[in-house]
C-alpha cells in the first residue's frame, strides 16, 4: 500500500511539473514575439542587465527544453499520462484543485503561471526578463494573461483575475502592489497551495492559532447531518453546547467520507477574516467541511458574515439560534443531542482499554457530560496520574482527570471548593441524610430519567438538578453540599455574590447568565449561599427599585427552568425565598439544629485532633449547650489554640471557657443555669 501511495504522488507531482513544462514553452514563444518587435534588440540594459545570450541559455536548458512547435502535443502528451496515472488510482491534486474550486482550463493555466517560479527558480529570471525589471520575478496580470492567449483589454479576460473570480475569490492567487496600474500587479499563490499541489499535507501555518484537532468518536451520527454534508454547497448549523457540536459534526463528516478542518473563533487574531478565509482553502483543498464555532461571542455576527460567504462546505455551531441577518443562505439548522450515559461509557472503555477492564466506568464518571474529544484526554491524564503514583488505575484517577475538563471561565465568577469530606463526616438527622443521598442519586442519573427517559418533556426545560437547603447557621448546609459533591466526583463553585450584584439596572441579571451559561458546561456543583440575597420575595411595586428587583427575581425564574447544570441555594431565611421557586426545585431539605445526641457526636468528632483530658465533660456539654454543628467546630478549634500555646491536653475548663467565648460572640448571655457546676470556671484562670 505504501509504494501504491509513493507512485501515486509521484505521478500527481510529474502531472504539475508536465504542465510547468507547457507553461515554459508559452514563455519561449512570448520571448520570441518580444524580440520580432523589439527596435533595440542589442540594447545592453535590457531587462536590466539579463542578456539575450542569458535568457536564450535559460530557455534552451537541456533539462526541460521542448521546441516551441511541439508545445501543443507535450500538453496533449502530459494529460495522457495524466489520464493513464488516473486510471490506475492515482489523486492528481492539480485536476483536484480544479475541480474543487471549480476552475476551467485557462483558470489552470492561470495557476500554473503565476505558481510557476515558487516550483522551478529559473521562472524568476524568465518573468524578469519579460518584465523588462529583474526585481520583479512574478508574473504580473498582464504578463499571465498573455502567456494564456488571453487579451488584456477584453473584459472577461480581466475578469478571471478579477475580485469574484475563482481563483482570487477562492484563495488559490493573491494580487499584490495594489498600488500599480492592474496589468503590472504581481501575481503570486501562497505557498500552502503550491505546497499542497506538489504533495504535501501538512496543514496551513495560518491556522495554528485556530485550529482544533478532533478524531471521529466511533458513535453513529443523524442520519440527515450526513445527508446534508454529501450536498455540494453543505451549509449546517448546528446548536448546542461546543463539545457537543464539535464531535457531531466531525463525526457526520467521517461518516461521509470527509476530512475536517476545525476551527475556534474565540482564538481568532486580529485580521481575523483572512485567517477565516485560510481555513476554508485548507477545506477546500483537501475536499472536506470547514467546522466552525462558537458563535456565541460579542462578534459573532461579522465571524458569521465571512462563514457564510465560503465557498466549501460548512458546519457553524453555538448555543444562540441562527440570526438569518448572517446570510441570505439559510443553513440546515440541527440542535445536536448530547452524547447518552451509554454513548459516554462506550468511550470511556475505548479510550481506557485494557486499563479500564476492572473498573466500573459508568458509576466512576458516568455523571460527567464530557463530549468525545475531551473523554479521550481524561483518559490519558488519567492514566498519566496512575503511572506517576506507580499503582494501577483507579475510579479516583478518572474522576480527577474528568474534573481537569472543565473550563475555567466559572472561576472567575465563583470560588471552587476541592470536596474533602464524606458522609461519614456529616452528623444529621438520618431523615436529612437520606434525603441528602436521595439528591446525590438525582444528580447521578440525570442523564437516564431526564435525558434518556424523557421525564421532563416540553417547555423548554433544561435538564438541571436544584435544591434548596434551608436551616439556621452552621447546620451543616454548606457541607452537606460539598459531601454531595465529593460522592460524585465534581468540583463545587461557590457563586461570590460580589460579582453577581450590581447596582445598574440589568447588570445583575448579564452576571447571573454568564454563571448559569457557564455552569451548564462544567461538571460541578453551583451553590448560591445566602441565596434569598438573589432569590427573595417579589413585593409590591412602590417605586422604580422595586420593579426592577421584581424583574431580576422574575429573570431568575425563567433562567432556573432551563438551567442544565447542579445548584444548590442555600438560606438562613426559607420563608424570604419567593414560593415560585419551590415549584422549580428538585428537593428541598431543611436543616434543624442538631439535638443532644447529634451535638454528642459532634462533640467527639470536633475535639478528636486535639489531645484531651480523660475525664473532659463532653456529655454536659451536650446536654446542657445548645449549639450548631458550626459553633461546635468553631469552639473546638479555640480549644485547638489553647492546647497548641500551653502544650498540654484540653481540659474541661478549656472547653468551658471556649463555650463561653463562643457565647459572647454569638451574643448570648452565659447563665448559670446552663453552665451549671461549671459557671465557676468561666472565671477560672486560663
Amino acid at each position: 500500500m505504501e509504494a501504491v501511495a509513493v507512485d501515486a504522488a509521484s505521478a500527481s507531482r510529474r502531472h504539475v511539473l508536465g504542465r510547468l513544462d507547457v507553461v515554459r514553452q508559452r514563455v519561449a514563444a512570448l520571448v520570441a514575439a518580444r524580440r520580432a518587435v523589439d527596435t533595440a534588440p542589442d540594447d545592453p540594459f535590457l531587462g536590466l542587465y539579463l542578456s539575450d545570450a542569458k535568457i536564450d541559455a535559460l530557455l534552451h536548458d537541456e533539462r526541460v527544453w521542448v521546441p516551441p512547435d511541439v508545445a501543443a502535443e507535450r500538453a496533449v502528451q502530459v494529460e495522457r499520462a495524466a489520464d493513464d496515472a488516473a486510471a490506475a488510482g492515482a489523486e492528481l491534486r492539480l485536476r483536484s484543485v480544479g475541480a474543487r474550486f471549480g476552475l476551467d482550463a485557462i483558470d489552470v493555466e492561470l495557476l500554473l503561471t503565476a505558481m510557476a517560479p515558487d516550483v522551478d527558480d529559473r521562472f524568476e529570471r524568465y518573468y524578469g526578463y519579460l518584465n523588462d525589471d529583474v526585481t520583479r520575478r512574478r508574473a504580473s496580470v498582464g504578463l499571465a494573461l498573455g502567456l494564456c492567449g488571453l487579451e488584456a483589454a477584453r473584459a472577461e479576460a480581466r475578469s478571471r483575475l478579477g475580485p469574484a473570480s475563482a481563483l482570487v475569490a477562492g484563495g488559490l492567487v493573491e494580487i499584490e502592489d495594489p498600488d500599480r496600474p492592474l496589468l503590472t500587479r504581481s501575481l503570486r499563490v501562497p505557498d500552502r497551495v503550491t505546497a499542497h499541489v506538489l504533495g504535501s499535507d501538512e496543514p496551513d501555518a495560518a491556522l495554528d492559532a485556530v485550529a482544533v484537532t478532533v478524531a471521529p468518536s466511533g458513535e453513529p451520527p443523524p442520519t440527515e447531518l450526513v445527508a446534508a454534508l454529501r450536498e455540494p454547497d453543505a451549509f449546517v448549523y448546528t446548536r448546542d453546547r461546543e463539545t457537543v457540536a464539535v464531535q457531531l459534526a466531525v463525526d457526520a463528516a467521517a461518516a461521509a467520507g470527509l476530512p475536517v478542518v476545525v476551527i475556534d473563533l474565540r482564538r481568532l487574531p486580529a485580521d481575523a477574516e483572512r485567517t477565516i478565509d485560510a481555513a476554508a482553502r485548507e477545506a477546500r483543498l483537501r475536499g472536506g467541511v470547514l467546522v466552525a464555532g462558537p458563535l456565541d461571542e460579542p462578534d459573532a455576527a461579522r465571524a458569521a458574515v465571512r462563514l457564510a460567504a465560503c465557498r466549501c462546505p460548512l458546519v457553524v455551531h453555538g448555543q444562540r439560534s441562527w440570526d438569518p441577518t448572517w446570510s441570505r443562505r439559510a443553513p440546515f439548522v440541527v440542535d445536536a443531542a448530547p452524547l447518552t450515559t451509554a454513548a459516554r461509557g462506550r468511550l470511556w472503555r475505548a479510550a481506557l482499554g485494557p486499563d479500564g477492564d476492572d473498573l466500573d466506568v459508568e458509576a466512576a464518571v458516568g455523571q460527567f457530560r464530557l463530549g468525545a474529544a475531551q473523554i479521550r484526554t481524561a483518559a490519558d491524564t488519567a492514566r498519566r496520574i496512575a503511572r506517576v503514583h506507580e499503582r494501577p488505575l483507579s475510579a479516583q484517577d478518572l474522576r480527577v482527570a474528568a474534573r481537569q475538563q472543565n473550563a475555567a471561565g466559572l472561576e472567575h465568577l465563583a470560588r471552587r471548593v476541592d470536596a474533602a469530606v464524606g458522609w461519614d463526616d456529616l452528623v444529621l438527622p438520618p431523615a436529612v441524610t437520606a434525603a441528602l443521598r436521595s439528591l446525590a442519586d438525582r444528580a447521578r442519573y440525570r442523564e437516564t430519567v431526564l435525558g434518556e427517559w424523557n421525564m421532563r418533556p416540553g417547555g423548554g426545560r433544561g435538564t438541571g438538578v436544584t435544591a434548596l437547603f434551608a436551616g439556621d447557621s452552621g447546620t451543616g448546609k454548606t457541607m452537606s453540599a460539598e459531601v454531595i459533591a465529593a460522592d460524585l466526583g465534581i468540583d463545587l463553585y461557590v457563586v461570590n455574590l460580589a460579582t453577581v450584584v450590581d447596582k445598574y439596572i440589568g447588570e445583575t441579571e448579564k452576571n447571573l447568565d454568564r454563571i448559569f451559561a457557564e455552569a451548564a458546561d462544567v461538571n460541578g456543583i453551583l451553590l448560591f449561599d445566602e441565596a434569598d440575597a438573589l432569590f427573595g420575595q417579589r413585593s409590591e411595586v412602590s417605586d422604580s427599585h422595586d420593579r426592577y428587583a421584581n424583574i431580576e427575581v422574575a429573570y431568575l425564574l425563567q433562567r432556573m427552568e432551563t438551567f442544565d447544570g447542579l445548584a444548590v441555594l442555600s438560606t438562613n431565611l426559607r420563608a424570604n425565598i419567593d414560593e415560585a421557586f419551590m415549584r422549580r426545585l428538585d428537593a428541598v431539605i431543611d436543616f434543624p439544629l442538631p439535638d443532644a445526641a447529634l451535638r454528642r457526636a459532634l462533640w467527639q468528632r470536633s475535639l478528636a485532633g486535639i489531645a484531651c483530658e480523660p475525664d473532659i465533660d463532653i456529655d454536659h456539654c451536650a446536654e446542657a449547650f445548645e449549639l450548631s454543628g458550626g459553633n461546635i467546630r468553631s469552639v473546638a478549634v479555640t480549644v485547638g489554640y489553647r492546647v497548641a500555646a500551653r502544650g498540654r491536653p484540653a481540659t474541661t475548663t478549656d472547653l468551658v471557657q471556649a463555650i463561653g467565648e463562643e457565647y459572647r460572640k454569638l451574643g448570648r448571655l452565659c447563665l448559670e443555669s446552663e453552665f451549671g457546676r461549671y459557671f465557676p470556671l468561666l472565671r477560672a484562670p486560663s
